[in-house]
């Protein structure tokens, strides 16, 4: 059969420049791996890569006209918005011509598959979860070869008007899974993304990572083997080096996770390759980070979260502030500045809990950076539908859910004080965002003496935050006027240094 995949183009609010967990990273390769999987079994698949190459829909139409799919997966990404484009172009292709049949994969249409079933009847069918092998035995349904109603993993609305649904496991043998198909937009980008575990042992209130698996999933690793002939396949063809892990959490549990990882080290040694991943902090041990940076580690994310034990806690890290110090430590000592993943504002944090992450990060010299100190002064909890926070907060009556969306609940903060520079802090670094985009994205050169621009924003960054904290802490309020003026004076001088 005749099978098109699309990536829809994506348009980001700049309110929500900086917004970064709408959807994981390792979604990158969901395409990938379904179509690596379908050409396996003999099918014709087309990926359409609307978001990297930057297609309009008529494009995109241009391009379903040409292929004329049997069926159109749909990987349907959240971004902040009502997506009314890419509703108005699946009608059009629904029902004009020869109609195909459509379905949607991806994190939001697992976790959102009701709505999006109800409100989108151009949609006929939701894959919940992995979408691989769900997939698959849709292609085989869709051309007479099974019965859609047997098929584990697919949501659809039944005769009655009820969505119909059988639950599928995680798949147990990833090394079985063909590799993944990359297109020209995926090799334009700086490094190659490959994914070699899938799951988290983690249950952080934020993250959906698990539940997008299903109830009681788990880190399933590859065979470093496995790994190892995919990067080869990947230099062999395209002389690619600078690689990328996409798993949430590239090491696994405890010491048997330590040993793969380096056995991972080992094999890619040889390889003479560049290479960054994620992982928890209670991972980061000195063996086995030096062993991957002399096989080519070169960054790291580490989700640092808090400086904060008691917010750690809150948010069921299942780490501490003093793991957090170690495995900056850690990376340092063997050359790697980590990039940190922070939520300086989460909704019962109080203004001791912002003084202390400040505190944290100034101690541990995580405010010298620009592009980071902009990130982590802001950055609040986003409270997605199918994340432990969002069931808990709707449960206690705290959650602001729009009718337009369900996906995605706001909550205030319990203490308006911690509100006021949260919002203040959301402002001036959304200013700089944007004023910043064509240069951090490298569409735009770098003034030649950047160096000391950005650290002189740096710095009214800092003393900004500080100062207001600490008008706040002495029992002041920031009222409207003061709020506007504060951030239109930082906006203006902010103007002059950049």
């Amino acid at each position: 059969m005749k099978i098109l995949l699309l990536e829809h183009p994506r348009n980001i609010d700049p309110e929500r420049c900086n917004d970064i967990a709408n959807t994981p990273l390792s979604s990158c390769l969901l395409t990938g791996y379904v179509a690596g999987l379908l050409k396996s079994k003999g099918h014709e698949v087309v990926i359409v890569e609307g978001h990297l190459d930057r297609l309009t829909y008529e494009n995109i139409e241009a391009s379903f006209i040409s292929f004329r799919p049997d069926i159109l997966g749909v990987h349907m990404i959240y971004h902040w918005i009502n997506d009314i484009k890419l509703h108005n172009f699946l009608k059009k292709v629904k029902y004009e011509g020869n109609p195909p049949y459509i379905t949607a994969y991806g994190f939001y249409p697992t976790i959102a598959y009701g709505d999006i079933l109800h409100q989108w009847p151009v949609v006929d069918s939701v894959i919940v979860g992995e979408p691989e092998m769900t997939f698959a035995e849709l292609v085989d349904s869709v051309s007479g070869h099974a019965v859609a109603g047997d098929i584990e993993g697919l949501a659809y609305v039944g005769r009655s008007g009820e969505i119909t649904f059988k639950k599928r496991e995680p798949a147990g043998e990833l090394d079985a899974l063909p590799f993944p198909l990359r297109t020209e937009a995926m090799l334009r980008l700086p490094e190659v993304n490959l994914q070699g575990s899938r799951g988290c042992y983690g249950s952080c209130t934020f993250c959906y990572i698990n539940p997008f698996y299903g109830n009681g999933s788990r880190w399933r690793g590859r065979n470093p083997a496995n790994i190892c002939e995919e990067i080869k396949g990947v230099i062999s063809m395209h002389g690619k080096r600078d690689f990328y892990f996409t798993d949430p959490n590239f090491f696994g549990l405890g010491q048997k996770g330590q040993e793969r990882a380096r056995l991972i080290a080992s094999l890619l040694k040889p390889l003479n390759i560049r290479f960054g991943l994620e992982g928890r902090v209670n991972d980061i041990h000195d063996e086995t980070i030096g062993a991957l940076a002399e096989a080519g580690l070169r960054h790291i994310l580490i989700g640092l979260e808090s400086g904060s034990d008691r917010s750690l806690k809150r948010m069921n890290k299942m780490t501490t502030v003093a793991q957090n110090e170690n495995a900056i430590r850690v990376l340092r000592r063997h050359g790697i500045e980590p990039n940190v993943g922070f939520i300086m504002f989460e909704p019962d944090s109080t203004l001791d809990d912002i003084k202390v992450n400040f505190d944290f990060l100034m101690r541990n010299d995580l405010l010298k950076n620009l592009p980071v100190t902009a990130n982590v002064l802001y950055h609040h909890q986003i409270i997605l539908k199918g994340t432990p926070a969002y069931r808990q907060l709707k449960n206690e009556g705290r959650l602001n859910i729009q009718p337009s969306s369900t996906y995605e609940g706001v909550t205030s903060f319990t203490d308006p004080k911690v509100a006021a520079l949260a919002h203040l802090m959301r402002r001036i670094t959304n200013f700089l965002f944007t004023r910043m985009a064509g240069i951090w994205s490298g569409k735009i050169m770098a003034p030649i003496n950047a160096r000391e621009k950005y650290a002189t924003a740096n710095q009214l960054l800092l003393k900004i935050f500080e100062e207001s904290l600490k008008t706040l802490m002495a029992g002041h309020h920031i009222n409207d006027e003061q709020f506007n003026a504060i951030a239109e004076e930082t906006e203006s001088e902010m103007g002059r240094i950049l």
